[in-house]
């Protein structure tokens, strides 16, 4: 699903422009411009907090398109934003996000929390009673410092804040170990998209080999979608 949201956003971005000239500017404004110029005027310390805490919920959006392009246009010289900024605010949105899973974890129970991670509206947001179950395993394996390890790995990072609900961790832990973890991968990130800064010629440069990529990228991807679906219901008209 971050493949999709990463994919989509920049393709998108890259064929339109932020302004009702663009038409007219587009020989002389790469789709890397038109990126650089929409993130540089929507994306500031309260939409880096937002966005964050959304992504560390159990809604499902990448940090990925949050943290790298805000240190991007905040490397500029103009841009008001620093890049310790953007791993700061960061950091405290994605406390808010795991802090709401945290909460509703501890008050809703395993029950609950289970059936809807089963339910229509839980696989919309793509989770699962395994999602769960292998969050809470990985949690009940390490025990607390799982929060802060969890934070770092793709597949956990998200969920790691139900099965501490669950476990009924104390707070201070879990916003303790919730903060470094978090941290940590938001300095790896924001690092990313101030080195990308940092090369802006030679990504400008090889602009249009890099659309050309992420088009190959998102069709391989759909067709990966495709052929997953046939499997999957090839496999439950065997098992039905």
């Amino acid at each position: 699903m971050k493949a999709v949201w990463i994919l989509l956003l920049t393709i998108a971005l890259s064929l339109t422009s932020p302004q009702v000239v663009a038409a007219e500017t587009a020989d002389s404004s790469s789709w890397v411009d038109r990126v650089e110029q929409w993130y540089g005027r929507h994306m500031n310390y309260a939409t880096v907090t937002a966005l964050m805490a959304v992504e560390s919920s159990f809604i499902p959006f990448p940090s990925e398109i949050i943290i790298p392009p805000a240190a991007y246009v905040a490397a500029a010289d103009d841009n008001p934003m620093t890049v310790p900024g953007v791993v700061l605010f960061g950091t405290l949105g994605a406390l808010l996000g795991a802090l709401v899973n945290y909460l509703l974890s501890l008050w809703l129970g395993r029950p609950i929390v289970y059936a809807f991670a089963d339910s229509r509206i839980g696989r919309l947001l793509l989770l699962s009673g395994d999602k769960v179950r292998k969050a809470e395993d990985y949690f009940n394996q390490r025990g607390k410092v799982s929060t802060l390890i969890g934070r770092l790995i793709p597949a956990i990072r998200q969920l790691i804040s139900i099965p501490a609900g669950l476990a009924r961790m104390p707070l201070g832990s879990f916003m303790l170990y919730t903060a470094l973890g978090a941290s940590v991968w938001n300095m790896l990130l924001a690092l990313l998209g101030y080195l990308a800064h940092g090369n802006k010629a030679l990504i400008h440069q090889y602009s249009r080999e890099l659309s050309i990529l992420l088009a190959v990228l998102f069709l391989v991807f759909i067709l990966y979608l495709i052929v997953r679906h046939v499997i999957l219901q090839k496999k439950k008209s065997a098992e039905g």
